[in-house]
């Protein structure tokens, strides 16, 4: 908290949990700092404690962070610059793992694959953003969003109401704002710079296992919602959707690299023993240099650390395993890796309400809106009333001069038009003319039997920082 207080922000408002907010609120009075404000939500769940105070924001730019990344003091500068452009929308820094170098072996070799994951992460986004423009995910440790597509209606709404199949979804909240993103043709970037680079920490024991598995299903469960239910990226990222989005379902080390080496011998089979070997050996010199690439940044930082190359490889080939037990349990949403982290686990993914039978949707002019029963009639012409109700012709109502005289007009009408049984005697009693029968999914054209949010987007601004 005091490393962000010195990079000197508009605002910091802190969102934690009803059991934890009288002790934080108590250590913040205690920094004496006025632009601090703390709120709370009921349970601990990222998605509810975030649309508790995004409404309350009031400047044009949101910087989002969790509680265990420590900031630069030059990081906001940095993360507000690509804002300029009027297409980004949101602007993440680079990441660096906090290093453990005291401990056993393997603490330091734990830690030591944490920052190899955050150094690869590094290299594919910040290449990716340089050939398309897109990543596979705009990390929740630290992000910068324009607020007027935070605190859209439209993206409150699909925030706290993510499907996963029949499952409400509260878990993987950084991939939603990611593919909210594309969906709305947002353009991202992400400031690849030491001035704008932010500190994590991860598991430094076998609980890394634990992140890396909760990582694996959020890539499952996202990647085929922006390939198979969305499908903005493959018009508007093609290089991401084969580097990033497809990879996870063909980067399985453990089968695909005994499989390519094969294959190698296979197509050089008719070639001379030396020319077969030699061919073999630049495959096998080609694959460990995919490989270590992404570490090269890691490596000239820290020497020492090319003696965990080996580790690192062959993890590698054990993540595949970690891959396939996470397509398994994609309903399982709980951390593993924090000792608080799963108190509310149960919210996380929630049986969804079946749908109520008692409302009925607009025409799709209007996606995403309802419209109940009672308030139908508002919006049907006395015409198209007599229509369903009857196939006699409509009523030419007598309308009063004056508004106020509503009894004796209900006089004139009924002397005049004596209105027979079969209609309604009031034009908000509809019922025989909408039934629950019109109400079902197979005769009311308008219903969508996913229930998916419309794509559009509300903005507005406000002050800047």
């Amino acid at each position: 908290m005091l490393h962000i207080l010195t990079c000197q922000p508009h605002e910091l408002i802190l969102v934690t949990t009803a059991d934890k907010y009288q002790k934080l609120l108590y250590f913040t009075k205690s920094l004496e700092a006025p632009n601090i404000r703390v709120f709370y939500a009921p349970i601990a769940n990222k998605r509810i404690q975030v649309c508790e105070v995004i409404p309350k924001v009031k400047t044009r730019i949101i910087v989002m962070a969790d509680d265990d990344v420590t900031w630069p003091k030059t990081i906001l500068p940095w993360l507000l610059a690509p804002f300029e452009n009027a297409r980004i929308g949101a602007v993440g820094p680079c990441q660096r793992v906090q290093r453990v170098r005291n401990g056993t072996f393997a603490e330091r070799a734990f830690n030591w694959l944490g920052a190899a994951y955050i150094e690869r992460r590094n290299f594919e986004i910040s290449a990716t953003h340089g050939i398309d423009g897109g990543t596979s995910c705009m990390s929740g440790r630290t992000c910068a969003f324009r607020s007027e597509i935070l605190q859209s209606p439209l993206f409150l709404d699909g925030f706290k109401t993510e499907r996963w199949g029949q499952y409400q979804l509260n878990a993987d909240d950084d991939n939603f704002v990611t593919r909210w993103l594309v969906t709305n043709q947002w353009s991202t970037w992400i400031q690849y710079n030491r001035e704008c680079e932010i500190e994590t920490t991860l598991e430094n024991n076998i609980k890394y296992l634990y992140q890396c598995s909760r990582w694996a299903r959020s890539n499952w469960r996202s990647n085929y919602t922006s390939l198979v239910t969305e499908r903005h990226v493959w018009r508007q990222q093609p290089w991401c959707v084969y580097a990033l989005h497809i990879a996870t379902f063909t980067s399985l080390s453990f089968v695909f690299d005994p499989l390519i080496i094969f294959l190698s011998f296979k197509a050089t089979a008719s070639m001379s023993p030396d020319h077969q070997m030699t061919a073999i050996i630049a495959q096998l010199v080609f694959m460990f240099i995919s490989k270590v690439v992404k570490l090269i940044g890691l490596f000239m930082r820290e020497p020492k650390d090319i003696g965990f190359l080996p580790v690192s490889i062959l993890f590698g080939y054990f993540h595949g395993w970690i891959k396939l037990y996470a397509l398994l349990t994609l309903r399982m949403t709980s951390w593993g890796s924090r000792a608080d982290g799963d108190a509310n686990d149960s919210h996380r993914m929630s049986p969804r309400a079946r749908r109520s039978e008692s409302t009925t949707n607009p025409p799709v002019d209007y996606p995403g809106l309802i419209r109940y029963k009672d308030e139908v009639a508002v919006a049907v012409e006395p015409s198209e009333m007599c229509e369903s109700t009857s196939e006699k012709p409509p009523i030419d109502l007598y309308y009063p001069p004056d508004d106020s005289d509503v009894d004796s007009a209900c006089d004139s009408i009924s002397e005049k038009l004596p209105i027979d049984p079969h209609y309604p005697p009031d034009y908000c009693d509809v019922d025989s003319a909408y039934d629950e029968s019109n109400l079902d999914a197979a005769t009311d054209f308008s219903y969508d039997a996913n229930d998916s949010h419309d794509d559009f987007s509300c903005h507005s601004s406000d002050d800047s920082s």
